[in-house]
């Protein structure tokens, strides 16, 4: 397993490689391209429920943290059980 980061200031751009086991286009859909399955809904009702916010890894909440820094956020993914999708979202919507 291994993780790279590739800082890119020419594009203003960070590109993050890991020898993880991707994604299927499912998975992306499922897991990037909805809020409610993003884990950030999840979250929010449990800090109003008074959960500990420092917990918030657990709700996968992590991923979107991008926008904080970026206006795009682009994911490839190629699973051994899929062909490889690319998934795009910009912070605006």
């Amino acid at each position: 397993m291994f993780i790279h980061l590739i800082p890119d200031k020419s594009n203003n751009s960070l590109t993050i490689i890991d020898s993880g086991i991707a994604m299927t286009k499912a998975d992306m859909v499922n897991n990037l391209g909805t809020i409610a399955q993003s884990g950030t809904k999840a979250f929010m009702e449990a800090v109003q429920a008074g959960a500990d916010v420092s917990m918030i890894g657990q709700f996968g909440v992590g991923f979107y943290s991008a926008y904080l820094v970026a206006d795009k956020v682009v994911v490839t993914s190629k699973n051994n059980d899929d062909e490889q999708y690319i998934w795009e979202s910009a912070a605006g919507g």
